[in-house]
C-alpha cells in the first residue's frame, strides 16, 4: 500500500475533505447519500458505498473549488491580495521548488478557502432539512472567519515565496497608467 505523501495529502485536504462535508450536508435530503455514508439503519456501509463516497467527495470538492475561485479568490483580489507578475521564464530550472511551494502553501490555501464554501453549503443544506440552529450557526460563523484568515495568510505566503523562487517580471504599464493610446500609434 502506498504511503500518504505530501502530494496526495494536499489533494486530500484540498478536495476530498471539503467534498465529504458537502456530501454529509446533502445526506439530509437524500436517502442514497445516507446509505453511502452508513447513516441509515437499513444499510450497512459497503465497498461500493465507500467508492461512491470517495468519488462523490472529489466531485463535490471540485465544485467547492470552483465556487472558491469565483468568490474567495475574487474577494482576496478585491481586498488587495494580488498575484505578483512571476517570471515564468525561470520555471524550467526551478520546477521542484515551485511544486514544493504548491504542496506546502497553495494546497493549504485551497483547503481553507474550499472549507469556507463547504461549511456554508453543508449547513445551508442541513438547515433546510432539520431547521436552523443558533449554536451551529455560531460555530459555522467562527470556523468561516478562522478559515478566512488562514486562507488569506497562506495565499499571501504562497505569492511571496513563489516570487522569491521565480522572481518577478517587470510590469508592462497599461495605457491607463501611462496616459498613452497605443492603438492610435
Amino acid at each position: 500500500m502506498q504511503d500518504i505523501t505530501t502530494k496526495n495529502f494536499g489533494l486530500l485536504i484540498a478536495y476530498i475533505l471539503p467534498g465529504f462535508l458537502l456530501l454529509w450536508g446533502g445526506s439530509h435530503h437524500s436517502l442514497t447519500l445516507q446509505g453511502w455514508l452508513g447513516q441509515s439503519s437499513s444499510e450497512l456501509p459497503t465497498v461500493g458505498g465507500f467508492l461512491y463516497v470517495t468519488l462523490g467527495s472529489i466531485v463535490a470538492g471540485m465544485m467547492a473549488s470552483t465556487l472558491r475561485w469565483l468568490l474567495i479568490d475574487t474577494l482576496h483580489h478585491w481586498t488587495g491580495l494580488r498575484q505578483p507578475p512571476w517570471d515564468f521564464s525561470q520555471l524550467a530550472d526551478r520546477v521542484s521548488a515551485f511544486d514544493t511551494l504548491i504542496e506546502i502553501h497553495y494546497r493549504f490555501y485551497q483547503h481553507y478557502a474550499n472549507m469556507i464554501v463547504a461549511l456554508v453549503g453543508c449547513f445551508l443544506l442541513r438547515w433546510t432539512a432539520v431547521g436552523f440552529r443558533v449554536g451551529e450557526a455560531v460555530a459555522v460563523l467562527l470556523f468561516t472567519c478562522l478559515y478566512g484568515v488562514a486562507s488569506r495568510d497562506t495565499l499571501n505566503k504562497y505569492y511571496a515565496r513563489v516570487a522569491g523562487v521565480l522572481g518577478t517580471s517587470p510590469m508592462i504599464p497599461t495605457d491607463e497608467e501611462t496616459g498613452e493610446d497605443r492603438k492610435a500609434a
